[in-house]
Order: structure tokens, then sequence, then C-alpha cells
């Protein structure tokens, strides 16, 4: 046995079953709610600049000549034609350089432009939200309507992710009066589905300045992953004109608070820069300012500076891909199972020399076999067990053959299944 081979204790999870939308690699990002007004551009890739905003109604609509980024829904060139090495310029977008990341870890990306539909349920709209693992709505600027926010409410209660990006308060860039923190607000304390449903409130404020007030999770913790994750550990954030939020822990006992305005405690409910909550099924990610997710580029008219890879010493990109990751992993639910395994245990984690060792005990002798499922929901490695005795069991599997990242192991008998988190360099 190695000499770094020690007992880590982990909290026990079953993998209840890999649903059909646990499959899902796909990503929309939105581009309804004003995102190229003024001087933002959170989208992924606009080949043409004709959209403009009526002065009467605010709204957007195609023009000719040169005004906001126009979207479309597949970005050009082709996702196919990422490589590890693409860089952000591939896609002419401020979010070309989370998209390109996001198409590195094997997800598919898409837009839902200016006069696309945002529904839940509706199989006549093929960007229907049901068809989409994880929806990123980058500092909207105009009001969701009712079936809308519906929409949305349900297909994070259904099991999608949903990644909530705000601004500062008097943020309204197409002057319709409605900023993200009002367009927020309004989505979770005024729908039709359940009232405050995350725990999450935009405060109407405008703040700057770095923090690394960030809170300390153990493994245990369903949002581990999105502080230590496969991308590495954030230590820092920087706000240029954001927000902060305030949690209901009574409206959802899962929400947490992950990062903290400077000087700020790290365990309460207030003055929360970045959070996370789990509601029904799904998953939500909620970050108070858009400057964290702007790679410096896109709309040639726009004034735009990185604040994705530059800014807190690239510690957003770090934040924002592993939170993308932890929202296309499927859950790991706590749940009470009989399983003839009395403890399944895996050391070291994470496992430096690709070799999975792990270590169970079965009450008696029967087939059991190892699985490692990657965050796609794929079984990319399946080994069954064999010389296995009564009592303590040690195995290794090796793993060389898989790429650095997160893992799920999942250990599988007559009596049942019980499954580990595996993170390999």
């Amino acid at each position: 046995m190695k000499k770094n081979f020690y007992k880590l204790v982990f909290t026990l999870f079953l993998l209840i079953c890999l649903k059909s939308n646990a499959q899902n690699t796909k990503i929309l990002f939105d581009a309804t709610k004003a995102e190229m007004a003024g001087s933002a551009d959170w989208v992924i890739d606009a080949d043409t600049h004709n959209i403009f905003f009526s002065s009467s109604t605010h709204l957007p609509y195609a023009g000719t000549g040169t005004g906001q980024s126009n979207p479309q829904r597949i970005p050009t060139p082709a996702q196919s034609g990422i490589t590890s090495s693409t860089i952000e310029t591939y896609w002419q977008g401020s979010l070309s350089a989370l998209a390109v990341d996001c198409v590195k870890q094997g997800y598919t990306v898409e837009t839902l432009p200016f006069n696309g539909q945002i529904t839940y349920g509706n199989s006549a709209n093929v960007q229907d939200l049901s068809n989409y693992k994880v929806f990123v709505v980058d500092e909207p600027n105009m009001s969701f309507s009712a079936t809308e926010k519906a929409a949305i409410v349900n297909f994070v209660k259904n099991g999608g992710g949903l990644m909530m990006i705000s601004d500062h308060t008097v943020s309204d860039r197409n002057n319709d009066g409605i900023d993200s923190p009002a367009a927020w607000n309004d989505l979770l304390t005024n729908n039709t589905v359940q009232n405050d449903p995350f725990g999450i409130a935009f405060d109407l404020v405008n703040i700057s300045g770095s923090s690394t007030a960030f809170t300390s999770l153990t493994s245990a913790s369903p949002y581990y992953s999105i502080l230590h994750g496969i991308l590495g550990n954030p230590s820092q954030v920087l706000w240029t004109n954001g927000t902060t939020m305030t949690l209901n822990t009574t409206a959802n006992s899962s929400v947490k608070g992950l990062v903290f305005k400077s000087g700020s405690s790290t365990t309460g409910t207030t003055n929360v820069m970045v959070a996370a909550a789990t509601y029904q099924s799904g998953k939500v990610f909620a970050m108070g300012d858009s400057s964290p997710l702007d790679d410096g580029t896109g709309d040639p008219g726009d004034t735009l500076y990185n604040g994705y890879s530059s800014d807190a010493s690239g510690n957003h990109r770090i934040l924002l891909v592993n939170a993308i990751i932890w929202m296309m992993t499927p859950n790991l639910t706590n749940y009470d199972f009989e399983l003839n395994t009395n403890y399944f245990k895996i050391a070291p984690n994470p496992s430096e020399d690709k070799q999975i060792h792990f270590s169970f005990t079965l009450s008696d002798v029967q087939d059991t076999t190892v699985s490692i499922i990657d965050t796609l929901g794929r079984t990319v490695k399946s080994q069954s067990l064999s010389q296995l005795n009564t009592g303590i069991n040690y195995q290794t599997i090796d793993a060389s053959d898989l790429q650095a990242g997160l893992y799920i192991c999942k250990l599988s008998n007559a009596n049942g299944t019980k499954s580990l988190q595996v993170v390999i360099k």
C-alpha cells in the first residue's frame, strides 16, 4: 500500500439516477433582455451589429447601420473547431471567453436572440428551456413577463441550472426604468410558481472593490466544487460597480453565501457578493456584478475591459467555470438506502497519481462493480471487482487514461449503490 494512502472520510452520497436531462450538455445564454444596450455586450458572439433600442418603447429592434450587437443562435465559427488552445477572440462577444471555456469542458453553447422566447415545456419552441441544462442571464435590463418568470422558476424546479448575474442599482442601460436588480427581484418575488424560491434578493447599492472574504466549505457541502473545483480554488473577486445580496434562509434553507463584501462575516446572510442555492431538483448561482464575466472584447462601439481573466488575478475565470461545471453536474443527493457496505472511502483525494484507491466493507461477499462517471453523466470506466472478502476490502482502479477533472466514483452491488466525488489531477 502506498505511503501516502490515508483515510479521508467523506459524507456518503447516493447517486439515485442520471435522468435524461442530466445527459444534456447544452448551455443557453440569454440575449432577450437588452443585454446588448449601452456599453453592455453580454453575448457570446455577434456577426452583425444592427440592434437599436426604441426611444419611446425602449425595446430592441433590428435596423440598418451600425448599432448594438445582434447575436445569432449558433455562434460562428463552429464550436467543433475549438481546441484546448483556442483563444476567446474565436467569437465576437464579451462573454466569448466564458463560452469558449464551456466548450473546452465538453459543453455546447447557444444564444437566445433578442427576438427569442423564454418558455418551459413549450414543444413548439426549439429553444425551450427544457432543451438545456443551464441558462445564463447576465444583467437583464428589461423586466421578465409573467410567463417568462414562471418558465425560469419551473426550469430550475425541474432540474435546470440558473446563473443569475446582476449589476449595481441605477444601471438601466436601455432607459426603460428597469435595471438588473429590479428585474431579478421582480422575478423572485412576483412569480406564479413560488415566492422567493431561491432565498436571494439583490440589494439596491453600488459598490466597488476587491474581497478575499470567501466562506469555508467542507467537502460535504453541496457547493464545495464551486470554491474547490476542477479549475482550482478561487480566492479573490473584484467588483467594479456591482451590488450585494441579502439571503433568506427561511424561504430557502439551502441558500448560502460563498463570497462576502470585504470586512464582513463570511457566514452571514448580508453583504453577499456570490451565492448559491438549490431549489427542488435544480441549482442556482448568483453574482452581484457583470464585470467579472466581461472579457474585454465585443461590440467595437462599446467600452469594455477584461474582468474575466485579468481582474482579481484570474480568479473570476476559476470561479465562473467551476460554477458552470457545478450546475452541469448531476446531483448527488443524501439518501437513506440499505446497502451491505458499511463504509466507502477514497484516498488520497485529489488523486495525483491517477490511481484511485478506495476501501469499503462487505457484510457478505457478492459481485461488486466500481464505475467512474464524468460531469456529463457518462460512464467513462467500469470495472468488476474480484477477490473480495467479508469485512474490509482495498481496491485500486487505474485512471491514467482519464483527463484531469471532477468525477463520480460509484460502487454498486445487488443491494444498492453508494457514490463519492473524486478529483483527478
